[in-house]
């Protein structure tokens, strides 16, 4: 296999398929760069949206439970040898095959090296996997969070992250629409606070922020939080196997929300969802619903099917050693919904017993704890970082081997009076078909392309206002360039949006030495922007900068500021910069053009200086034109090459490579016009002295 790079910012799609007739399904797909939560793009990444099925140690019947034994003071009890346990499986005993004492507390042992900092996925693997770090992961639910909650959890979470939390600890933020390969593990907690700072409630407020909300906005308001709840279950699912594939021992996920939408009451079914009240004969009527039989027993289905669907949920955390924490970010809460939503009083007090019913299910279920209807978030708080400090991992394989698809009890007793002992209450087997699937898993497709795919799609998540490009070639005294290109993301339909006007950009290496610092446009005019050759009429501008840099790793901090300077968001992001002077072939990354007419085309061809493009959509009536240069030792010169792939990353054509007249080496020239509606990449090609060198680039072909 030859070396593979990606090029461009990768981000995720979210899709929803809505068939007529039957059940809204939420698919989401694979990774993101920036840990920002990005939501995907084409009905074939639906087959991502199911958690995939784990492999277990000891086989598929292996289950393994974790047992927290505490003293009638709380304190751990952490002197317990295998002989002390029994575990009991639908009342059987079972051999315990696998035992081991974690504790931990999050610092590192005296005179160890200094925790590792995380730059990329192998790193996150190799520190998840070690005995002496915790695991927490922030699940903010912003479909289920009201905005006055969200604002008043943000302190006590901070508060937790700054003062309990050890520099060995690996913490992560995700929201229901981030992408499960965007989901980091780091130890920069001073992001992930600036993550919790971003936290905005949704809860019944339904205007879209992106494209995939977008498709069902106009949806009954019962229909989108049907929907939402999907979302939020399917993220849960796939986060917890995310985590047991990193490691073992427990991880803790603190789900930050009012629990999931159970029903909603008459004054809110709205027909359209975006548009409270229109065509809702009850909206204005407090006593609609109140004393009402009918109302009980949509209760009464409405909560069963949600316990039948959190039912996967469970079996996902459970058979990946996953607790779920429940933090009801409104305290001790006395109503579900606010004076102005017209809701009787028994109606009121329904929906707060049955969202935090599933709050307390979600914990229990998963042998986390429930903090709910306490003011006192703190304590609540300290409780998980207890249980994530010091328990005992049991593993046993099964007696029964169940694929019966059906729950199975796990009872474990501790041979020792006056202590406390808190396990899982059991786990949902597989079937004879997920035993099937774990043994003769289907073909996936291959990482890189997975990665190079996603960075078809803009990020259009709540309070992101552009989207970036960066690209490295080669510069003069072993230094390499640095090219970063922006363009304004458009905003919600019919939202008010504030315009952004310039990007104040900061390099600096990982050891805090300056690198660059600059604005783009800057104050006096619009250098940097692309020119009038390059532009097309109505496209969002494309602005850049452009410096040298030492190889290695970068801090990139981007301020997105108004045209008066007021600033909108900022964002970090951490770049490697590779070394383009070795004794091998090396590829520059591969800049992007678009041409809508001939003369476009035309003035591409002659201007050297064009703005690359930051998205990756393309009409078919378009042509996509690459530049690169191949940087190669002494006087050898490689002939690269290059072919079209189709999403799953086969090969469909091969695409001539010319010499470029200006701004490269060579070029890639391709019409659109005979290429179907989809998402394909170009693989670049180039042979080295000891492997093959590979640069993908992806692109999206609309109508």
């Amino acid at each position: 296999m030859g070396h593979v790079r990606i090029t461009g910012i990768a981000a995720f799609v979210v899709v929803l398929a809505l068939t007529l007739g039957s059940e809204p399904r939420v698919a989401a797909q694979a990774p993101g760069a920036d840990g920002q939560a990005t939501p995907p793009a084409s009905d074939a990444q639906a087959d991502q949206a199911d958690p995939q099925t784990p492999t277990f140690t000891g086989g598929i019947n292996f289950v393994r439970v974790d047992v927290i034994v505490t003293d009638d003071e709380g304190r751990p009890v952490t002197d317990l040898s295998a002989d002390d346990f029994e575990v009991l499986e639908d009342g059987a005993t079972q051999s315990v095959e696998q035992f081991r004492l974690v504790e931990v507390d999050g610092n590192p042992a005296p005179g160890a090296e200094a925790p590792r900092r995380i730059r990329t996925r192998a790193d996150e693997e190799l520190e998840a996997g070690r005995d002496d770090v915790r695991i927490f992961v922030f699940f903010l639910d912003d479909y289920h969070t009201q905005l006055g909650a969200a604002l008043q959890v943000k302190e006590p979470l901070i508060r937790f992250i700054e003062t309990r939390l050890g520099p060995n600890d690996l913490v992560a933020v995700m929201a229901p629409l981030t992408p499960l390969d965007a989901v980091a593990l780091t130890r920069d907690h001073g992001g992930v606070i600036e993550a919790i700072r971003r936290f905005e409630g949704r809860k019944y407020r339904y205007q879209p922020r992106n494209e995939f909300e977008q498709r069902y906005t106009r949806l009954p308001a019962e229909t989108v939080e049907q929907i939402r709840n999907q979302v939020v279950m399917t993220a849960l699912s796939g986060l917890s196997v995310r985590l047991g594939s990193l490691r073992e021992t427990r991880k803790a996920v603190v789900y930050v929300g009012e629990g999931l939408t159970v029903m909603l009451p008459p004054q809110l079914r709205d027909p359209i969802a975006e548009a409270p009240g229109l065509g809702n004969p009850n909206a204005r009527n407090p006593l609609a619903g109140e004393q009402s039989s009918m109302e009980d027993t949509l209760s009464f289905f409405s909560q069963s099917d949600i316990i039948s669907r959190l039912r996967d949920v469970f079996a996902a955390a459970n058979r990946n050693n996953t607790s779920f924490y429940t933090v009801d970010p409104r305290g001790l809460a006395g109503n579900e919904f606010s004076i102005d939503q017209n809701v009787g009083p028994q109606q009121d007090r329904r929906a707060l017993r049955l969202t935090q019913d599933t709050l307390r299910m979600m914990a229990e279920e998963t042998d986390g704890l429930a903090i709910v209807n306490r003011n006192d978030l703190d304590r609540g708080l300290a409780s998980i970082l207890r249980d994530s400090s010091a328990y005992y991992l049991l593993g046993y394989t099964s007696e029964s081997a169940p694929t019966d698809g059906k729950f199975h009890g796990i009872a474990v007793r501790v041979r020792r009076p006056g202590v406390r002992v808190r396990a899982r209450r059991g786990y949902w087997a597989g079937t004879v078909a997920d035993s099937v699937r774990a043994s003769t898993p289907a073909p996936e497709v291959n990482r890189p392309v997975q990665q190079a795919l996603a960075s078809i799609a803009p990020s259009v998540q709540a309070a992101r206002y552009i989207q970036t490009w960066v690209g490295t070639e080669r510069a003069a005294s072993g230094r390499t360039q640095v090219t970063l290109v922006w363009q304004a993301l458009p905003g919600t339909p019919g939202a008010r949006r504030e315009t952004p006007g310039r990007v104040q950009v900061t390099a600096a290496t990982a050891a805090g030495e300056l690198v660059y610092r600059g604005r783009t446009p800057d104050a006096a005019g619009s250098a940097g922007a692309n020119t009038a050759a390059s532009a097309a009429p109505g496209a969002p501008v494309a602005h850049r900068v452009v410096f040298d840099a030492v190889p290695g790793t970068l801090d990139l901090r981007l301020a997105i500021e108004t045209e008066d300077g007021a600033v909108l968001d900022r964002e970090t992001r951490r770049v490697e910069v590779p070394d383009l002077t070795g004794t091998d072939v090396m590829i520059s990354t591969p800049r992007v053009f678009r041409a809508r007419t001939a003369r476009e085309l035309q003035g591409l061809l002659q201007d050297a200086t064009a703005v690359p493009m930051a998205t990756r959509e393309f009409r078919r009536t378009d042509r996509l034109l690459l530049r690169f240069d191949v940087y190669a030792p002494g006087t050898s010169a490689p002939a690269p090459v290059a072919t079209l792939l189709n999403r799953s990353g086969q090969d469909m054509a091969a695409v001539p490579v010319t010499a470029a007249g200006v701004g490269g080496t060579h070029q890639v020239d391709v019409g659109l016009a005979s290429i179907p509606p989809g998402e394909y990449l170009i693989r670049i090609t180039v042979p080295g002295a000891q492997d093959d060198v590979s640069e993908l680039v992806a692109f999206k072909v609309g109508s």
